[in-house]
């Protein structure tokens, strides 16, 4: 197995530097960085977009979202290489953020944050690719299917959302979920024709 690869490298590095930073060092950091819909527009706050997706709520928002992209992250970059990548990583990062805007773009109390919605697009894209693929995550002591992991993804980010409170978007995975599914329709449609193929009776 080859190494990380740049674009995976660069994005995890800065997920976890910033992440801890704010965790532990400021917490006036992890509210700048907030991404507040009303206030994106009204007030300019331009960078929150991207700033958002740099923090986490705690340790376990952090470690989830840290995995899942070592996991699916590294390998989906050697696959489709370094620049469609992250052209892949941001398109999740945007869909998820515009869909939260929209939805939340008149509640002034509204405030998110985390990868989650980058990371589930990486993840979704990644089982079109390797519908077979599965992990292991102690203590289970099987591979968990890359599919079944998926969805207790966005199971375990929806019932972490409701336990921070609303920062942790959980409409944002969902979106970032379908960016990743479209991504590869539009740029590797091919890679639609395993799953297909493993459907069929």
């Amino acid at each position: 197995m080859s190494g990380i690869g740049p674009g995976a490298a660069s994005l995890l590095a800065s997920i976890l530097g910033l992440s801890l930073i704010g965790l532990f060092g400021s917490q006036t950091f992890v509210t700048r960085c907030l991404f507040r819909p009303y206030w994106y527009l009204r007030k300019r706050e331009y960078s929150t977009a991207l700033l958002a997706a740099f923090v986490h709520a705690d340790l376990a928002h952090l470690l989830f979202n840290s995995i899942t992209f070592w996991f699916f992250g590294i390998p989906l970059e050697r696959r489709i290489g370094t620049r469609l990548f992250l052209v892949l990583y941001f398109t999740g990062l945007a869909a998820s953020q515009f869909g939260t805007w929209w939805k939340h773009r008149d509640n002034p109390d509204y405030a998110t944050l985390g990868a989650s919605g980058a990371i589930s697009a990486v993840l979704f894209a990644s089982i079109v690719y390797n519908p077979s693929a599965s992990i292991f995550i102690l203590p289970i002591p099987v591979p968990i299917p890359a599919p079944l992991f998926a969805v207790g993804y966005l199971a375990y980010t929806w019932w972490s959302s409701k336990q921070a409170r609303g920062r942790i978007n959980h409409d944002a995975h969902f979106a970032g979920a379908l960016a990743g599914l479209a991504f590869v329709a539009l740029v590797h449609p091919q890679a639609y024709d395993r799953i297909l193929s493993m459907l069929a009776p």
